[in-house]
């Protein structure tokens, strides 16, 4: 089994929902991602999902571009956020990590050559400019080496095309809680509800929700029908406020993330949110 069916397996047996952290690599420095990544799991993250930093991350909201470009002042490469992932594991071989990012810098470093690099090290990727029906010769490089390709859902999805990204998908399906770009605060948990078992019934995968998630609240109002929660912007706040203490900026995650951790596992998750 791959890290994440091994994690999605074990947290459903334990009844348990998954937390996935985004951060951007490389903000607000190379040398600070891993330590931040080792705060993120040790805060109770299951999933890091790490942000290829790139000039043009048209689906991001000014958060995460402004990630981005404290990431890009140090000229981070893709290389170096697989070098990044590499140091990871040497401490941590078990948590899955997703990369996040555009399909403009896997171009240019050759797709099947990122793939073999990336393998044993990168267990998904979701590749936000890449439409599910442009993707199936990727689909196949990444599948020789075991990456999982993750989509995007939105709520204006039609159940056709769930049906359709759902038979291309692996590892879990990502449902963005609203159309727009991230960062974002309209996040409505009875339409997400809804949403999450249309998709439920096309698919056995599991099924993450992202975007308007910044807190214990936010997170524990969907809970209950999604498989894991995804937090992101809330986390890059936090390093952009300390971007000259990541020490201080760990605390504030750790703090930000056993609060919601601790909601997660609650096992109430009847709370909702307008």
């Amino acid at each position: 089994m791959t890290r994440i069916a091994t994690c999605f397996e074990k947290l459903r047996n334990a009844n348990r929902k998954a937390l996935i952290s985004y951060i951007t690599a490389g903000d607000p420095h190379p040398d600070a991602t891993v330590d931040i990544m080792h705060a993120l799991v040790d805060a109770g993250s299951n999933v890091i999902e790490l942000g290829v930093p790139f000039s043009d991350p048209m689906a991001d909201g000014p958060v995460i571009q402004a990630a981005c470009e404290r990431a890009l002042r140090y000229d981070t490469s893709l290389q170096d956020v697989l070098e990044m992932v590499k140091k990871f594991r040497q401490d941590d071989d078990s948590t899955p990590v997703i990369l996040m990012g555009y399909q403009n810098p896997i171009e240019v470093f050759g797709v099947e050559a990122f793939a073999k690099a990336a393998s044993g090290l990168v267990d998904g990727l979701i590749t936000v400019d890449l439409p599910p029906e442009e993707s199936d010769e990727f689909a196949i490089i990444y599948k020789k080496y075991i990456i999982d390709c993750i989509y995007l859902l939105s709520p204006t999805t039609n159940e056709s095309r769930i049906k359709t990204i759902a038979n291309l998908a692996s590892g879990f399906l990502y449902y963005v809680s609203f159309k727009g770009i991230t960062g974002a605060n309209r996040l409505d948990a009875s339409s997400v509800e809804t949403k999450v078992e249309q998709i439920r019934r096309c698919t056995k995968l599991p099924i993450a929700v992202g975007f308007g998630i910044k807190d214990a609240t936010s997170a524990k109002s969907v809970a209950d029908c999604a498989d894991a929660v995804v937090v992101g912007s809330a986390i890059v706040s936090i390093i952009a406020q300390y971007e000259n203490d990541v020490a201080k900026a760990n605390q504030a995650i750790k703090s930000l993330l056993r609060d919601i951790r601790l909601a997660l596992d609650s096992g109430d998750t009847t709370q909702k949110i307008a």
